[in-house]
């Protein structure tokens, strides 16, 4: 009984920790992105505000919108939280690990985005189709690549769930695997694609020739719209967190081990940091692909996380 109380208090403070940080974490991307490019950027609480005054006002709807339009913002936010309580980010073997299947992650980010296109298509606006069908264009190959990132540590663990495979890789002895590397450059490409990130798309634009995220939410507005915000920052800290926990995970506590977990907490705002000033200075230094040299990129990904899981599977390296 202690033990199972144990767990859930560990995993609603993973699940909080994360929903609660990811609009700092887009923050300090944006604040970083700001440093780089010398110019003073809106500050690291600027999405919270964003959020809050979102929330104050009045969500206006379109006269034809069904109920798949109304109800898409709340499945998005609750399929964020999901995935963000399953990832293994500061304990492993929480309450919810017998749900952190790699493939049923994927499967949870894809029913995600699958409501957020057919909202965009529901009230039958020409930038709300013309969104959703990039979005769908981008997940049909970003998805495959992820799946495949997936596979390089499942060969290496034995094992499909990411508790198990996060578990195995932080708590044994420290060993270099050269098809991480390949899956990890692919990783780092698929969370580009798969957050709306230069070089796939910016997520400061509302040009109609280049906006893939922005086009799908334009008909949105009030807590409908500050719901899709903070769930793009949970999907965005929970792609960071996921690359953290299959790459590098020291630091992440064993399960039980209560007196570890300020300093894994500590060690993932280290480790969030360093990642999103990597990003911001990626994001930096590349320029926006045009929408039809976005499947050479994604093609780019799954070929590197092929040949990582090749590695492994061939080599055994």
């Amino acid at each position: 009984m202690l033990s199972t109380i144990a767990s859930f208090l560990s995993q609603l403070t993973q699940t909080l920790l994360v929903v609660l940080i990811a609009p700092l974490m887009l923050g300090w991307v944006g604040q970083c992105r700001a440093w780089l490019q010398n110019r003073s950027g809106p500050g690291l609480l600027q999405p919270y505000r964003v959020l809050l005054k979102l929330f104050d006002k009045d969500a206006l709807l379109a006269h034809n919108a069904s109920a798949v339009f109304r109800s898409a913002p709340y499945i998005q936010f609750g399929c964020m939280v999901l995935a963000a309580s399953v990832v293994p980010i500061i304990e492993t073997n929480l309450l919810f690990a017998p749900a952190a299947d790699v493939i049923a992650l994927v499967g949870v980010f894809a029913l995600a985005r699958v409501f957020s296109a057919l909202a965009a298509m529901d009230v039958g606006t020409s930038f709300g189709s013309l969104g959703a069908r990039r979005e769908m264009l981008v997940a049909s190959l970003s998805e495959p690549a992820l799946l495949m990132v997936f596979f390089t540590p499942l060969l290496i663990v034995q094992s499909s769930s990411l508790n198990v495979i996060v578990d195995t890789l932080a708590h044994r002895e420290f060993a270099l695997y050269p098809s991480l590397a390949f899956a990890a450059v692919a990783f780092v490409m698929v969370l580009l694609a798969e957050n709306a990130r230069i070089p796939i798309d910016n997520p400061a634009t509302h040009l109609e020739l280049t906006m893939i995220h922005e086009a799908l939410i334009l008909e949105y507005s009030g807590r409908h719209l500050a719901l899709i915000e903070w769930a793009t920052a949970i999907k965005f800290t929970t792609y960071c967190a996921i690359g953290i926990a299959l790459f590098a995970p020291w630091g992440i506590a064993e399960a039980g081990a209560w007196q570890a977990l300020p300093t894994a907490i500590v060690v993932l705002i280290i480790k969030l940091g360093i990642v999103g000033a990597g990003l911001a200075l990626l994001e930096t230094i590349s320029a926006k692909l045009r929408i039809f040299r976005a499947p050479e990129f994604l093609g780019m990904a799954f070929m590197l996380a092929a040949l990582g899981m090749l590695t492994r599977l061939l080599l055994g390296a």
